[in-house]
């Protein structure tokens, strides 16, 4: 018999970049495509130190926990947001199984089949997924370097109604592009204005080239200071950034009514998250300089970054532009007018590199010449080698290209 599936099954598409990345675990392929942060970035020594201290307290570890989460943590995260100028307290947060489940979470409280979600053009590929498996539909906002465009913003909330905007400001995936103070405000305005929530998705944003040139507060803490009364803004972000992925440990600071659905949702999904990573996290700050980690790690995405785009620069590629990130982990690159991203992946793979086509990154109708790089994962000594090998799958679609419009007698 066939398999009854449900509705949310099949709308959930499977992630393409995922299904490119099985391609990226071929003997001898250098990978510039998925968002990992670089494993020598981990702090195993002062992680194993924490789970050991967690293991030598006794047994609390390994039983059932609180929904919400281990509140010592969720209080050391507290004081690290209102230290960073957000207005944070640990009975409005909800640790999470990585940003990823609090962006399902929210999406499943709040989405009914046919609700409109406004987000970035481009934005998160996932989001876009989770959106799609609840039935609802994402709108482009026409974006700048510096954000949504408050008039493209203001007009898909006249003409949609949405649910929520979904927006990934600082240093978002996949453009890398960090939204001006100003135009934070007016969509921090326009939404309160329309009554629409926002989910502000931050996991890369601690992390700074340049932290003391740029003055970019959340946009939940906009709202907290213009606005009396709960938050319009959901804010979610993660260690997976900042320690380690493999903790899977996010959190969502909301409204409290927000907070409480939202955690019986995730005692349908999981129960709790894992109690032992919670607990590990919290004995890891109070010893472990975080603040100082993440500088560090920042320093050497920097020098990775620039190590790449100086190795690309020197091929002088003809119409291939790309922007220079002031933080997080992506580069987006600008092809020329026909040269299809998704081609260029093609050749990429036949030379042993992969890189991340644009265009499903897309709510709406693509860029085809767009492509995403990630710098932080690869060892930066296989970079000048990385660069090679696209500068040669650039030169096979070049090849293909004149051949196409060869004309026979």
């Amino acid at each position: 018999m066939s398999t009854p599936w449900s509705k949310m099954a099949q709308n959930t598409p499977s992630s393409v970049v995922r299904d490119m990345l099985q391609a990226a675990q071929a003997p001898g392929m250098i990978s510039l495509a998925g968002g990992l942060p670089a494993q020598t970035s981990f702090p195993l020594e002062a992680i194993r130190l924490a789970y050991e201290k967690v293991f030598m307290s006794g047994s609390a570890a390994l039983q059932y926990a609180e929904t919400e989460g281990y509140r010592p943590l969720r209080v050391k995260i507290a004081e690290r947001l209102e230290s960073k100028g957000l207005p944070a307290s640990p009975d409005h947060m909800l640790l999470t199984t990585g940003s990823q489940q609090s962006i399902d979470l929210i999406c499943r409280i709040l989405l009914d089949p046919g609700d409109r979600v406004l987000v970035e053009s481009p934005t998160y590929l996932a989001a876009l997924q989770v959106i799609q498996s609840y039935q609802g539909v994402s709108h482009g906002v026409a974006c700048d370097d510096h954000g949504m465009l408050p008039e493209s913003l203001e007009e898909q909330l006249q003409l949609h109604r949405p649910k929520l905007v979904y927006i990934n400001p600082t240093f978002s995936n996949p453009t890398g592009k960090v939204w001006s103070r100003e135009r934070r405000q007016q969509a921090v305005d326009l939404c309160r204005k329309y009554s629409v929530l926002i989910l502000e998705d931050d996991p890369y944003g601690e992390i700074r080239f340049n932290p003391e040139q740029l003055d970019v507060p959340a946009l939940a803490a906009l709202d907290a200071a213009s606005y009396e009364g709960p938050s319009n803004v959901i804010y979610t972000s993660t260690f997976s950034k900042t320690v380690a992925p493999g903790l899977r440990t996010g959190w969502i600071l909301a409204a409290p009514d927000i907070v409480k659905i939202a955690a019986r949702a995730k005692q349908g999904a999981d129960l709790h998250s894992s109690s032992i990573d919670q607990r590990a996290l919290h004995a890891l700050l109070e010893t472990f300089d975080l603040d100082g980690h993440i500088r560090h790690i920042s320093q050497d995405y920097e020098e990775r970054m620039k190590k790449l785009t100086t190795l690309m620069a020197s091929k002088s590629w003809d119409g291939i532009t790309w922007n220079s990130p002031q933080g997080g982990m992506f580069l987006w690159l600008q092809l020329p007018e026909g040269m299809l991203a998704s081609n260029l992946f093609t050749y990429g793979i036949q030379e042993k590199v992969c890189i991340v086509p644009g265009d499903s990154f897309y709510a709406g109708t693509p860029e085809l010449n767009r492509m995403r790089i990630n710098f932080t994962h690869t060892d930066p000594e296989l970079l000048p080698e990385a660069v090679e090998r696209m500068d040669r799958a650039i030169q096979r679609w070049h090849a293909s290209n004149q051949s196409d419009h060869v004309v026979t007698m």
